[in-house]
């Protein structure tokens, strides 16, 4: 699982007995704090569960396990730079690793691509944020609960506030020519996403 790949991972890349667990309750405290609800560490397993059909396609899968245990480490709904602040961090833990410079930007471009979700001309970004978006394709039932649980992240905004950047978030991912980049995930959630994301659109609209 995630946790032990990363563990298994860190020790390959230090000579530091003790910074592999430490760089992992680390990374599972950050992601236990009060007020996540989605962004958890669960969100982290399942992204690398989403990776493993398609791990032999990965150039850097050191890398990308990298970038799956830091792209949420800063989450703060009150923000909006919480991509550039976790690539800063973890620039800053792969630092000390056995890491080339090439390595460390390559994972800082997997973190900041999260942001905007766009087409990258390396692969295993592309892999990454479209493991990253694969809730959206999820079941509906679970495509609910993933909603639900966003919105109790973003507990402080009145709905106002919240429903109308829900509905600019909703709209930018429908309005793409394709949400998933990969053809194994553009296959795999493609369609469910859109009508997911359009039926969360309609009862946003229909409650507004």
């Amino acid at each position: 699982m995630f946790e032990e790949n990363y563990k298994q991972i860190l020790s390959e890349l230090t000579t530091n007995p003790q910074l592999p667990s430490q760089y992992v309750e680390e990374v599972k405290a950050q992601h236990q704090k009060k007020g996540r609800y989605y962004h958890t560490f669960y969100h982290l397993e399942s992204i690398w569960m989403q990776l493993q059909p398609v791990k032999e396609t990965i150039s850097d899968w050191p890398v990308l396990v990298c970038a799956i245990a830091y792209h949420d480490f800063q989450y703060n709904t009150l923000k909006n730079d919480n991509e550039e602040k976790s690539a800063l961090i973890a620039v800053k833990k792969l630092s000390v690793l056995q890491l080339n410079a090439e390595q460390i930007t390559r994972c800082r471009q997997h973190i900041l691509a999260t942001k905007g979700h766009q087409v990258s001309a390396d692969a295993d970004t592309n892999y990454f944020t479209d493991a990253d978006l694969s809730i959206l394709g999820a079941d509906a039932e679970s495509y609910r609960s993933y909603a639900n649980n966003i919105r109790k992240e973003y507990r402080y905004y009145p709905d106002l506030i919240y429903k109308p950047g829900r509905r600019k978030v909703l709209d930018f991912f429908l309005q793409m020519p394709r949400i998933f980049k990969t053809g194994h995930f553009f296959a795999l959630y493609e369609s469910n996403a859109r009508r997911n994301l359009a039926q969360e659109l309609l009862t946003l609209n229909d409650n507004s």
